[in-house]
């Protein structure tokens, strides 16, 4: 290890530490600050921008925001009301499963974005502290990545151990369990995380401030009716998982993202950033023409304004975290091989390490698990080790992670004064430890 990787790495955690501290965009920028700095005092050649990310996320959020103009929104917080209506504390165990269900169908984290508003709604509203349901929602659709059958990380997976014996369904047989498992294990703790919303200080702060409005239900008044929803509110949450439909067949049928090239050429197989980008977009114009919401309202609505800072978060700070990987890379992936090599259980810590700066599921999977064939490590123990490649929670600077806390309007989702003691840490460790160590005991005792 050089003294310019330390000073690199050091300017790559001050970046982090400054960005979490002024909140918000300043998350991405400070992000951009570090990169200037790399490339400019260190003369690091700059990474790529996350550029298919970036459009995934731009348009599911515009997607979204349509739907939040149009009161599908609302309609969706009214269905997830119900279903809880009975156990209010029940939303810290469903909120998970359904976000895990959602990124299962689509293959992608970000489809998470319009669910954190409806769980911030029900939490709030019956009068449970949000962090608790929506840290572990969110950790949930990051760990269903592993899982999903039409994701780019399991389609890498696919890949790479279609010769040794391990297709999807063998993928899946490892993955789902144990990743089913961990996000429940980790629901249950977050039941008993933090103080009720009556006992934290910051949130009576805004509450006295009139930062936010108390919750509506939860409370002594539960006679008064809810508020009537927007005409065609249900038509456009349908129009919306219509989209969502629509994302996982192209996944699971290629064919149907398959275009002829023209006269005499070979068809050509669009990728599914650019399917999702399309489908999304068109989703969201259809749902302005059915249900005549204003287009004008779309870049004001909360949905949007939390898509935008968690897109400059990503620009900034995975544009900086690649910088700094591709400018050291001999020397961290041969750190990772001897680690390996002495204890081949240790290939999931080398897996997690690398996911903390990537930012992909599938970069990860694609860099290091070729190295662990080399190795000699089994692949099926190699699918067991797959969940640990969720391991971008640990910094917490990813964009569905910097949403759930621009979404948490309460201030209870949030980075703490360390940065490390941000809300995402438990859960995050427990679904990722907890998946490993079931992967790696399903792939034993079966494969």
């Amino acid at each position: 290890m050089t003294l310019k990787l330390v000073l690199e790495f050091a300017v790559l955690i001050g970046a982090l530490l400054m960005g979490a501290r002024a909140g918000g965009v300043g998350l991405g920028l400070w992000g951009a600050v570090g990169l200037l700095v790399l490339v400019v005092g260190f003369g690091v050649p700059p990474g790529a921008i996350p550029g298919e990310v970036l459009i995934i996320v731009l348009t599911v959020i515009m997607a979204a925001s349509a739907m939040e103009v149009a009161g599908g929104i609302d309609f969706l917080v009214r269905v997830a009301e119900r279903i809880i209506r009975k156990n209010p504390k029940q939303v810290t165990v469903v909120a998970p499963l359904v976000t895990y269900g959602f990124t299962f169908a689509s293959g992608t984290g970000h489809i998470v974005y319009p669910l954190l508003p409806v769980i911030y709604e029900v939490a709030h509203e019956s009068g449970i502290r949000p962090e608790r349901p929506m840290a572990i929602a969110t950790i949930a659709s990051q760990q269903a990545i592993t899982a999903s059958p039409v994701s780019a990380a399991t389609a890498a997976m696919i890949g790479l151990l279609a010769t040794h014996g391990m297709g999807l369904v063998q993928i899946l047989c490892i993955c789902v369990p144990s990743t089913l498992i961990a996000v429940l294990v980790a629901a249950f703790v977050q039941l008993r995380v933090g103080v009720d919303l009556k006992d934290d200080p910051e949130y009576q702060r805004r509450l006295a401030a009139g930062e936010l409005a108390p919750p509506g239900r939860g409370g002594a008044d539960t006679s008064k009716a809810p508020p009537p929803l927007k005409p065609r509110a249900r038509a456009s949450a349908f129009i919306f998982f219509g989209g969502v439909t629509m994302v996982v067949l192209a996944g699971l049928f290629p064919a149907l993202r398959t275009v002829p090239a023209g006269s005499g050429g070979a068809s050509v197989e669009i990728g599914m950033p650019v399917a999702i980008a399309i489908v999304m977009l068109a989703v969201a114009a259809l749902i302005l023409v059915v249900t005549k919401a204003p287009a004008a309202e779309v870049p004001k609505c909360k949905t949007c304004q939390s898509g935008v800072t968690a897109i400059i978060g990503i620009l900034g700070l995975a544009w900086l975290g690649d910088t700094f990987i591709s400018a050291n890379e001999a020397v961290i992936i041969g750190a990772l091989s001897d680690m390996a090599r002495a204890a081949p259980w240790s290939f999931a810590i080398g897996l997690f390490l690398a996911s903390m700066l990537l930012y992909s599921q599938a970069a990860t999977a694609r860099a290091l698990m070729p190295l662990g064939l080399t190795l000699g490590i089994p692949p099926a123990s190699l699918v067991g080790m797959f969940p640990a490649v969720n391991g971008y929670f640990f910094i917490p600077n990813y964009g569905t992670l910097i949403a759930a806390m621009q979404f948490d309007r309460s201030g209870t989702t949030r980075i703490g004064k360390y940065l490390l003691n941000h809300s995402f840490m438990l859960p995050g460790l427990i679904t990722t430890v907890g998946g490993v160590g079931t992967g790696l005991l399903i792939a034993r005792l079966f494969f």
